[in-house]
Formats: C-alpha cells, structure tokens, sequence
C-alpha cells in the first residue's frame, strides 16, 4: 500500500494555515458578517481560567468553519503569537490514520510551537476521527496551555462522545440556524424593517412596514437558515438542489448511516421526506407504522436519530391543565429550520401556498427557541377534547420550577382571530383553566390588544413575533 508521506503531510497542514508566513496578522477570511453568537464563542474559547476544550457542534452549512475562521482572524489583530495557532480540517483524506496528538507532533515540528506557551489548536470536522474524545480528553488534561477546540457537523455523535467520554473536560457550544433576526441582519434590512423603540425600563420593537417584513419572513422559510444560502443568489434559485443536496442528503446518507449503521438509507429518507411535509403537525407511531410500513422500534430509533442530528424536533403534548401524559403516544414533530421543506419541496409562494405558509410560520417561530436549550425542555403544546371539539394550544410554555403553564401562544397566518373569538376557544380555555392572564395570538398583519372571558390577548403579526423571539434570544433575554 502506498503511504502518504510526512512532507505531503506537513505541506498540506501549512496551506491550512497561512498565517505563519508571517509575523504581521493577515486577513485570512472575505469580510462576512458575524453570527449573533461569535462574541459568546469568543468569551468561552479565550477563558483561560476554565481549563476545558470547547466543542462547537451544530448542522450542516449553519458557518461553523467561517466562525472558526473569523475567530482566528480575531486572535491574530489582537496579538496572539501566529505560529501558535493551528488550524486542522479532518476531513482530508491526507489524515487518514493520524492521531490527534501526531498531527500536532507535525504542527510542532513546523513552527517551533513551545506547549508552555498559550496556544490554539482547532480540530475541524473532528467526527471523521475514530475515538476523538478519548484522545482529545487525554490531550486536555496533558497540555493545559493550550485550548483545544474541536468542530463537526454530525452533531448527534459530537454531543453524545463528548457528554459521555468528556465530562468534566468538554464544554459544549451549539451553532443552531440563523433565527429570523440574524437573516435580516445579514441581508442588511434590519433597521430598515424595524423600528427600536425600547425605553430605559422596556425592551420593545415595532415594524415600518409589515408588507415587506411578512415578503422577508417568507424567503426566510423557504432559505433562510443558512448564511450561504441568504448571501447567494445563485443558491436562491435553486433550493432543491444546493440545500437538499449539500445538506440533507449528506446527513440522511452519509453522516447518520456511518454514525449509526444505518443499511437502509431510502427507508430513513422516506421517513424524513414525510415528517418534512407534515412539519408541526400532531402524530404517533401508530400512524407512522400504517403509513410507511416500517417496524415501530426502526421508527422510534430513525426519529431518534433524526432528532440527535438536529434534523427535527419532537414536541411533548400536554393536558389542558397543563399536566404530563405518562406514555408519549402523540406528539407533534417540527423541522429545525423551516426551509428544509422548500429543500424538499420547493419555495413557498405567498397568496398561492398560505395553508402551508401557516404550518411553517409555526415551525419557524418553534425554530427560534432552539436557540435557547433551557427555555426549549420546557416548551410544549396542548391539545384535547371539549365535547366532540379537539381543542389546541400550539405552544405552552411550562415554569422550570413548578412546571405549570406559565405562558401560551396560538400561531396562525390569519387575521382572522381578531374579530372571531371562537377561533381563540382553545387559548382561552387553556389560560383560564391554568390562571394565564395575558396569551398570545399571531396575525398575519394586525397588532392589538384584544380582552376575551377577562383573558387578554396580545395579537402581534407572525413575522414580527418570530423576530422578536429570535432577537431576544440571542441577546441572552426573555422573549
């Protein structure tokens, strides 16, 4: 068998990293516009007084490597010693049998890199390295001046590795899909589309325009959650092919299937290609089983796996009294960003696809709390029978403390519900039952204030609810 030699190696390892050509810091990256999180990222992979290796995981194509790549740039102007810093992509066939701890035997080889000193190794893709957090742990605890970072997109198997063979070693940090702030940010429309009109006690916004929010709002759902797709015309015009090719098919066939062992990659595909049609709405194993064929234990491991790669989401249902259902028989399964459907399906068109721009508008406002782990285990929705009416919230959110309901939202594309409370029978029974003073109901285009049985509802255009949801988020504060 032909080896590839150490020069290969090493000559590969220095196109990776540029910047210890020379002493003067080089702009290694096009100027891009940062991710709401990259400062947070900063602060975590730069605090020297916490002695862990960050783990940086989260999908495909959400800038995970330009974030990293943006980092470097950061730590080069600030002053960081450029031969100190090493860049790794995984990926490359050329590392093909390599440890972790040899690669960077080669990094030191090249640049005199001294382990006493504060350095930056960054392992991209780490995921293609059989046993990485064995010897990542081992690398930890044997170079203490040097903070490791290691990045992937098959997140399922980063968040487990790191969760069982890192504790107490790894810090993780989750790159989720641009929220709808972050996307108008980058097509630089947000302070053209909204208004900051917080005061010193309040933080509150407001819309100029809800006709170009609610046009904004839906190439959003169908493009976008990820940064190359909102900065790329060419990706724009065709969404089947770059982002169902590039990004759910390389998990559905090739990530989950190494990960996992998965032999029948068209039955996975199937069952995902149906959960991405019917995103947000209720369903169960039973159903699932009738309709696909598929044995209900390879259901439930497919829809575990799904939910590990962070492909979808699975939504617990509660009672109207906001308590628990013992057994998970019903629960509704959401998209983690809305525009894997147009990935699937092609692009939503407003006027011709409202029904389903309903759907997905709830799957987009659900997809602005993946942004935040905590808020999102306690998020729920509520659904039951009032006579031989099906009743339902769409999403509750529970006190962490108590777990009783301690806010509801309805979700619909529809002015409709302002002049119409019996389409706003299920919220108000729901916050009546479980003492809710103030919900909320989304419109397509209406803000007001609106009293019903002594509850008040906040109606707020669905565009701008996502936005606000999102912004906040990301700003560390409660929407």
């Amino acid at each position: 068998m032909l080896e590839i030699s150490r020069d290969e190696i090493k000559a590969h390892i220095k196109r990776d990293n540029p910047w210890w050509d020379s002493e003067t810091p080089k702009q290694i990256i096009s100027p891009i516009k940062y991710r709401a999180y990259f400062n947070s990222f900063c602060q975590l992979a730069l605090n020297w007084d916490i002695h862990r290796s960050v783990i940086l995981m989260g999908p495909r194509r959400v800038g995970k490597t330009v974030m990293l790549q943006q980092f470097i740039q950061r730590c080069l102007k600030d002053g960081f010693h450029p031969k100190n810093i090493l860049f790794s992509s995984l990926d490359t066939p050329l590392y093909t049998g390599l440890r972790l701890d040899q690669i960077i035997a080669l990094f030191a080889e090249i640049t005199k890199s001294n382990p006493d000193e504060k350095r930056i190794i960054i392992f991209d893709e780490i995921q293609y390295f059989k046993n990485w957090e064995v010897h990542l742990k081992v690398l930890t605890d044997q170079q203490p001046n040097t903070r490791f970072i290691a990045s992937g997109s098959a997140a399922a198997a980063l968040k487990l590795q790191s969760q069982e063979s890192g504790a107490g070693r790894f810090t993780d940090f989750y790159l989720p899909p641009l929220t709808f702030a972050e996307f108008l940010d980058f097509r630089g429309l947000e302070d053209e589309l909204i208004e900051d009109i917080s005061s010193d006690t309040t933080i509150n916004f407001n819309t100029n325009d809800i006709t170009r929010l609610n046009e904004e709002f839906i190439n959003y759902l169908n493009f976008g959650g990820y940064p190359e797709a909102v900065l790329s015309k060419e990706i724009q015009g065709n969404i089947p092919r770059y982002l169902g090719r590039d990004i759910i098919d390389k998990v559905l066939l090739r990530d989950l299937p190494g990960l996992y062992g998965i032999n029948n990659t068209q039955e996975l595909n199937q069952l995902f290609t149906t959960l991405a049609y019917h995103t947000g709405n209720e369903i169960n194993l039973e159903g699932l089983y009738n309709n696909s064929g598929v044995a209900k234990n390879t259901i439930s491991k497919y829809l575990e796996y799904l939910e590990a790669a962070f492909l979808i989401i699975k939504v617990r249902k509660i009672k109207e009294n906001g308590a628990s259902f013992k057994k998970l028989r019903h629960f509704k399964i959401y998209l983690t960003n809305p525009s894997m459907r147009a990935a699937h399906f092609g692009p939503l068109v407003a006027g011709k696809d409202d029904a389903t721009i309903g759907r997905m508008a709830e799957t987009a406002i659900y997809s602005q709390w993946l942004h935040s782990s905590n808020s999102l285990r306690n998020i729920h929705y509520a659904r039951w029978k009032s006579g031989r009416t099906d009743l339902e919230v769409d999403l509750v959110g529970l006190d962490p403390g108590t777990l009783k309901p301690q806010w509801a939202h309805e979700i619909k594309w529809s002015d409709g519900s302002i002049d119409n409370a019996n389409k706003l029978r299920g919220l108000i029974q729901f916050a009546k039952q479980n003492n809710i003073k103030k919900v909320w109901a989304s419109t397509k285009t209406i803000t007001k204030e609106s009293t019903h049985e002594g509850i008040i509802v906040s109606h707020n255009p669905c565009s701008f609810q996502c936005y606000m949801i999102g912004h906040n988020i990301t700003k560390g504060q409660t929407p």
